[in-house]
């Protein structure tokens, strides 16, 4: 049997909490890692990565030698790091000869390796080489605006895979809302080739267009590099399909007596007493009830009552 633990104080169980399954999840946070070799250019896209994604990255500075994305056995401990910093999505870089400058990017569910993007790094430039107002710098934490330009993301499997990682990697919080006066950058990814993605960061510069809707200028703001997909893991069947189940909303409610139609949509029903008729009390002073009673009063021959008429004429 195994134990389990329970959490001693309010401080762990709160942690335990909000690391727990909920029916809306909280935002995926993003662990980044060193491999064994690295390159002074991909220190600097790991900084930079970490930078951009900062308030909901975690960054390890040791290197890490267990770790192989892409070979059976090689997974482990990246799991393990996964569940110790409750993130979903990890990059991971090395550098070798035969791969230069090299990015894994993938991502986890329930701690599991759920798919892999690897890609090499090329002409890289950092935020420092752009020169710009830096009032226009954007915010931390603000959300970004995510353009994919180019047929390849559409055509070819290995960029529509690309496009999801990229999307998880760089949304930031889920909302249903958005002032436009918060939005204040924008990724822009552009299909150069079938296996090429140009990857730029731009700020975003509102001016007066005559309308309610400003006009909107792009201003690099760094970084910019090259992505060359080298090789990429789907999902196996089973766990695509765990993933892709959604929790059903909380059951709302039953108000009584109503129900929903498909045509008419909501009805009511409505309880009405048994009026017990025939113990109300009839007031009997209509005139139709009377000339009821007179009429059948002549058909039985009941003359004991004369009218004043037919005492005259008796007279």
């Amino acid at each position: 049997m195994l134990k389990v633990k329970t959490p001693r104080n309010h401080r762990v169980r709160r942690e335990l909490e909000k690391r727990a399954p909920k029916l809306v999840e909280n935002g995926k946070k993003t662990l980044i890692l060193h491999g064994t070799k690295t390159s002074g250019v991909l220190n600097e896209v790991l900084k930079e990565i970490y930078h951009l994604k900062k308030g909901k990255a975690v960054k390890f500075s040791r290197k890490n030698e267990n770790i192989k994305p892409f070979e059976n056995g090689g997974e482990t401990s990246l799991e393990f790091f996964s569940m110790k910093t409750d993130c979903s999505i990890f990059v991971y870089g090395s550098h070798s000869k035969k791969r230069p400058d090299n990015l894994v990017i993938g991502r986890t569910y329930d701690h599991h390796i759920y798919d892999l993007v690897e890609v090499g790094v090329e002409n890289f430039k950092p935020m420092e080489s752009f020169k710009y107002d830096k009032k226009l710098a954007p915010l931390i934490g603000s959300k970004p605006m995510i353009a994919f330009v180019g047929e390849g993301f559409e055509n070819v499997e290995e960029l529509k895979h690309f496009k999801e990682v990229l999307l998880d990697l760089l949304r930031g919080e889920v909302v249903e809302n958005l002032n436009l006066v918060g939005l204040d950058r924008v990724y822009v990814c552009t299909a150069i080739s079938s296996n090429r993605v140009f990857l730029s960061h731009c700020g975003l510069r509102l001016k007066k267009s005559g309308t309610k809707v400003p006009r909107m200028e792009l201003v690099e703001v760094g970084p910019s590099m090259d992505l060359v997909v080298r090789r990429h893991r789907l999902p196996n069947d089973s766990l695509k399909k765990a993933a892709m189940k959604t929790a059903r909303d909380q059951p709302k409610k039953k108000v009584k007596n109503v129900g929903d139609d498909a045509v008419e949509g909501k009805i009511g029903k409505i309880y009405i007493p048994d009026q017990k008729v025939g113990e109300m009390a009839v007031i009997d002073k209509s005139k139709g009830v009377k000339r009821e009673r007179r009429e059948a009063k002549l058909k039985k021959g009941d003359h004991g009552h004369v009218s004043k008429k037919q005492k005259e004429d008796s007279t």
